[in-house]
């Protein structure tokens, strides 16, 4: 980095710590301002990030599970002393990427490792910046076709920003066929579940595997699938079969909480790992596999590892718990039909004692909602308590959940987020617990008004 380049990073950096600065006494949630003034002031900002590294630039996109995967891996390695940049609030543009680094480098200082979560589509972008050590590939799933297209459209996207870094290694879900082909002339390290246990109330998903053929064009066939087109696949035209991962998991997935069991390839038995993640679901169990596996690789040991998942706090609206007078709040994100359909399986009496969904169709969320059909709500027909349902396509949402066949008498439509979140909260009495699943711009609306804690409640004991 030249003199003049050093001056323009630090006068951008300088610049956008103090828009930060002000954005925080003003209350406001704009995470991405302070990056969008650093790139005007630095067209080569980014590119500081590969200068400054001291071990490994570490990415992470894909369409489900990108957030918490960062935020795990982010938090496995600070708990193991090292100093990390990470774009923690999940704003995964450039714009977002930049307004991280502004915001949480130290000037005149390096730091072990970046842990950037990526838009897909911008990876690409991203790499036009930064030379990344390492890409985490969590899955591809169909979400918001307006946007992306279809998965072989994104797929070509992210294999796009893989040619230009024939260095870079990648760790990749080896239960997900869409994933096979990425980065087959870079290194690449595989995760994956051989074994998948439920010891939970939650419904199994019914509905039918996301239509997804080998590249020959024939039909896979599945030895076990674990939910939509994730699981162990082969081709019996070709072959092609889902890769020996080198992380091999075993999970037991409980209604709170999951244990993992980790069997590194060509390791013996004896040296098994295990691990208690306090995340819901498969799909946070998948996103574990991948961050203990990526901070096993670099050399991270167990018991620091699950240290890091014991105190792990959720990014706002991925599995984030919050407390309000005494009432237990959940917080899913939902925003395509394989994520919306995982969290509607975590549902049952045990986890949830009262439901909001909350759907927009502003742009970031997707303009297209008809993915809402492809979502399974039919676990919801035999849920025993009253759904409210908010946002700018609550009707939409209403309707969908009529032909779900859950009773309409006990849907409540309530169009305003904020009195829509206030009275499901009140709803529920001290110690129950509230589910609520938002859309992006629902959940961002959200976020303005929940971390305040400010809302007068009512009486009711």
């Amino acid at each position: 980095m030249n003199t003049m380049d050093k001056l323009s990073f630090y006068t951008a950096l300088f610049a956008a710590k103090t828009i930060s600065r002000g954005l925080h006494l003003i209350k406001s949630s704009g995470t991405s301002l302070p990056g969008v003034a650093a790139l005007k002031l630095s067209k080569n900002f980014l590119s500081f990030l590969s200068k400054y590294c001291e071990k490994n630039i570490v990415t992470i996109t894909g369409t489900n599970g990108k957030t918490t995967t960062a935020g795990l891996l982010a938090h496995i390695l600070k708990t193991a002393k090292n100093t990390v940049l990470h774009n923690e609030k999940g704003a995964n543009m450039l714009s977002g990427i930049a307004s991280s680094l502004a915001v949480n480098y130290k000037p005149f200082s390096k730091f072990d490792y970046a842990v950037l979560e990526s838009d897909e589509a911008y990876l690409t972008k991203l790499y036009d910046y930064i030379k990344a050590d390492y890409l985490l590939v969590t899955n591809l799933f169909r979400d918001e076709l307006d946007r992306y297209g279809e998965l072989d459209t994104t797929a070509k996207k992210i294999q796009q920003a893989i040619d230009k870094n024939p260095e870079l290694k990648i760790f990749i879900n080896a239960d997900d066929p869409m994933l096979y082909d990425l980065g087959s002339q870079n290194k690449r390290i595989f995760y994956g579940f051989e074994k998948i246990t439920y010891k939970t109330a939650a419904a199994e998903s019914q509905a039918p595997a996301e239509a997804v053929n080998c590249s020959c064009k024939a039909d896979l066939t599945y030895e076990q699938r674990y939910y939509a087109h994730i699981g162990k696949y082969y081709c019996e035209k070709c072959g092609r079969k889902r890769p020996e991962p080198d992380y091999k998991g075993e999970v037991i997935v409980y209604d709170n909480f999951s244990e993992i069991y980790i069997q590194r390839k060509n390791d013996d038995k004896t040296k098994e790992l295990y691990f208690r993640v306090p995340l819901i679901g498969l799909y946070n169990a998948y996103n574990a596999l991948a961050a203990i596996s990526a901070a096993v690789e670099f050399g991270i040991s167990p018991y620091i590892i699950q240290q890091a998942l014991h105190s792990y706090k959720s990014v706002f609206g991925r599995a984030e718990k919050l407390n309000y007078n005494g009432r237990n709040i959940l917080v899913q994100l939902i925003k395509n039909p394989t994520g919306a359909s995982e969290v509607l399986r975590t549902i049952n009496k045990n986890t949830c004692d009262a439901l909001l969904i909350i759907i927009n169709d502003n742009y970031a969320d997707g303009r297209d909602v008809s993915w809402l059909w492809d979502a399974d709500f039919e676990l919801l027909k035999d849920y025993s308590n009253n759904i409210t349902i908010s946002g700018i396509r609550a009707y939409d949402m209403a309707v969908r959940m009529k032909y779900a066949g859950f009773d309409c008498e006990k849907i409540k439509v309530v169009e305003d987020i904020k009195t829509a979140v206030f009275s499901a909260i009140d709803s529920i009495n001290e110690g129950e617990k509230l589910l609520i699943m938002p859309t992006y711009t629902a959940l961002l609306e959200m976020q303005k008004f929940l971390k305040n804690n400010s809302y007068p409640f009512s009486n009711k004991q």
